[in-house]
């Protein structure tokens, strides 16, 4: 499997950066553009690459409603794209007035692709599953959250998603932002494939400081002897450090790219 960073928060080299996060996955014969970020900068990227997203991607995959994930689907048309039914809110800070959710409406969405959308496991071939909704079992992630909905309610962002890649009876897991919790990703990856050997968990993971649930969150990741980790994208320094100490994590750029 090839994953090519083509957004990410770090710059790399010649290539552009910004708060966002897309990579594009080619696996089974398949070219899957996982997220967008917020702009045409995957684009950019992407044809420093020598791709053309246009004509290389067979599907769009979306993570979850969040714009610095899903934006740049602005910049990109007629291809197949999949999601969770509830991506297309209004979504916001708690005390604030601007939508953090997607520019494009439902309705726009549908007019520039083939929209998929499933809260159940998807599958885009046999060995690379779309999860869905992921079930919140433990106790130390995703109890509590800094957003709301377009109703006032308290939005855990349970659209948010991940891809579980099987490679010789192990998993890939790739992740947008993990709010659902990313051992509740692992779980979860686990519980559909029915694999419980993973070899690589790459993404945003979503945590903050180097706290409780970053230590439970290492502890669970050690236990299940994961070959190798890669947070980025919303993870931020405090976590990361606590990673590298662990795990002696690399930094991801943009323009990296990755053979798993």
């Amino acid at each position: 499997m090839k994953l090519t960073v083509l957004t990410e928060n770090m710059a790399g080299g010649e290539f552009l950066a910004e708060h966002g996060l897309s990579y594009l996955i080619e696996q089974d014969g398949k070219t899957i553009l996982f997220d967008t970020g917020h702009s045409d900068i995957f684009l950019k990227n992407s044809i420093l690459k020598g791709y053309r997203i246009e004509d290389s991607a067979d599907v769009v995959v979306l993570s979850h409603g969040h714009w610095d994930h899903g934006d740049g689907l602005q910049h990109i048309s007629n291809k197949t794209l999949i999601a969770h039914p509830n991506s297309f809110i209004k979504r916001f800070h708690k005390g604030s007035k601007r939508n953090i959710g997607l520019s494009l409406s439902k309705s726009e969405i549908k007019k520039r692709f083939n929209l998929i959308e499933s809260a159940l496991p998807y599958y885009i071939t046999k060995d690379i599953i779309f999860l869905g909704e992921i079930p919140r079992t433990n106790k130390f992630e995703s109890q509590e959250t800094p957003f709301i909905d377009e109703q006032a309610n308290e939005d855990f962002v349970p659209d948010d998603s991940a891809l579980a890649i099987i490679q010789n009876n192990e998993l890939i897991i790739i992740t947008g932002c993990s709010h659902s919790g990313i051992c509740n990703i692992v779980e979860y990856a686990i519980k559909v494939s029915k694999i419980d050997k993973v070899k690589v968990i790459m993404g945003g993971f979503h945590l903050k400081k180097d706290d409780s649930q970053t230590q439970k969150t290492i502890e669970y990741l050690k236990h299940l002897n994961v070959r190798q980790v890669l947070p980025s994208h919303c993870t931020e320094l405090p976590a990361l450090a606590a990673f590298y100490n662990e795990f002696k994590i690399q930094q991801v750029r943009t323009g990296q790219e990755f053979l798993f």
